[in-house]
């Protein structure tokens, strides 16, 4: 399938960024869900998307979503036990189901290390969970390195895989072990959006808009559309004719 060229949105800083970014969100589910329709979205980790969903969760009461048709997924998740501080979903859960109501059976956090043993088995579990989902949206965050999810440059968690799940072991990021949606599965979505902020992240933004393919930044996108929602900072190496509005 022939793939949208990536568009980049900037914004002036991250309060800026999480605050648009959320209204943007919003507006998108409430188009998914159009006709009845189970809005399907892939949550990300990470500080910018964290204080984008604290906006979401103030934005959507009384708004026209209908949280009962929001189906939540994860990217990735850090393989450590339910109640610990680092995993992506506690603090995300937190902050929207602490402002409207989520269904439990279409809201799938990861498996966490309570009873399982090691992350691959992780993986399967949620593999089977996920079955053959098509994401309406899934969210990214990038890392200086310009990796996504849990998939790492120049480790084996970025190899080419028929996988839908992969359990990532000796992480470069602590903690060493997680679970992360493949390059594949991240792009079975009608969009796919990359939130960024910071200017320490600028070299891998700009990289994987010109197409480095040894960023895993660089191998995901949308069948229908790709976003880069970028801070200034984080936009710093990007000459301003490659960011159209």
């Amino acid at each position: 399938m022939n793939q949208a060229a990536p568009r980049v949105v900037r914004y002036l800083d991250a309060d800026d960024l999480a605050d648009q970014a959320a209204k943007r969100l919003l507006h998108a589910l409430i188009d998914f869900q159009a006709d009845g329709r189970v809005a399907q979205l892939c949550l990300t980790g990470g500080r910018i998307a964290l204080r984008m969903y604290a906006r979401l969760a103030q934005l959507v009461v009384g708004s026209e979503l209908d949280p009962e048709r929001l189906e939540l997924w994860w990217g990735d998740e850090r393989f450590v036990p339910t109640d610990d501080p680092d995993r992506n979903a506690g603090p995300t859960l937190a902050s929207l189901a602490g402002r409207f109501p989520l269904e439990p059976s279409r809201t799938h956090p990861m498996p966490a290390a309570d009873g399982l043993i090691d992350a691959g088995a992780g993986a399967a579990t949620y593999a089977k969970e996920l079955g053959d989902t098509r994401f309406d949206l899934v969210l990214l965050g990038v890392g200086e390195d310009g990796h996504i999810a849990s998939i790492f440059p120049n480790h084996p968690s970025g190899e080419p895989t028929t996988q839908a799940v992969i359990g990532v072991s000796d992480s470069p990021k602590p903690p060493a072990e997680r679970i992360s949606l493949t390059v594949a599965a991240l792009s079975r979505a009608g969009e796919v959006w990359f939130l960024v902020s910071g200017g320490e992240k600028a070299d891998a933004v700009a990289g994987a808009l010109a197409g480095d393919q040894t960023l895993p930044a660089a191998r995901v996108h949308g069948e229908e559309a790709t976003l880069w929602l970028v801070d200034r900072a984080a936009a710093g190496a990007l000459e301003y004719f490659e960011c159209p509005f």
